[in-house]
């Protein structure tokens, strides 16, 4: 839990600093018109894979088969999707990574890695608080 609130202290801290900077270089409204390009593309490119990865599960599961490897696609999909909606550089890089196929599979490996960590030590359960 360290780690997550770690990240979400300095991930803004730093996409603010790269935006600052950025439009110190190449002026405001280009600025703003990448982060703006960057929400569009992601959007669309989410809802692409979104609806591909819809399409796995629901065959995997017509066909009586788990889809676990689609579940995990879908979750990066997911949260690469909230990752793009929130403004920033370091955040919209993140998201696209892990929309992207090809580089999805870091994150689906680094998922299971945790999962694997946790059943390993015992800790099965799963809790999310909001």
């Amino acid at each position: 839990m360290g780690k997550i609130l770690l990240f979400i202290i300095v991930t803004p801290i730093i996409d603010l600093y790269i935006l600052i900077k950025a439009s110190q270089n190449v002026g405001f409204w280009p600025t703003i018109a990448l982060i703006v390009a960057t929400g569009i593309v992601g959007y669309y490119l989410a809802r692409s894979e979104g609806k591909i990865v819809l399409s796995n599960i629901n065959r995997a599961l017509s066909q009586g088969t788990v889809p676990g490897d689609a579940f995990l696609t879908g979750l990066c999909i997911l949260i690469g999707g909230i990752f793009l909606a929130v403004p920033g550089i370091v955040t919209d890089i993140i998201g696209i990574t892990m929309i992207l196929p090809g580089t999805r599979q870091i994150y689906k490996n680094a998922i299971k890695r945790y999962f694997k960590n946790k059943i390993r030590r015992g800790s099965t359960r799963v809790f999310i608080r909001w």
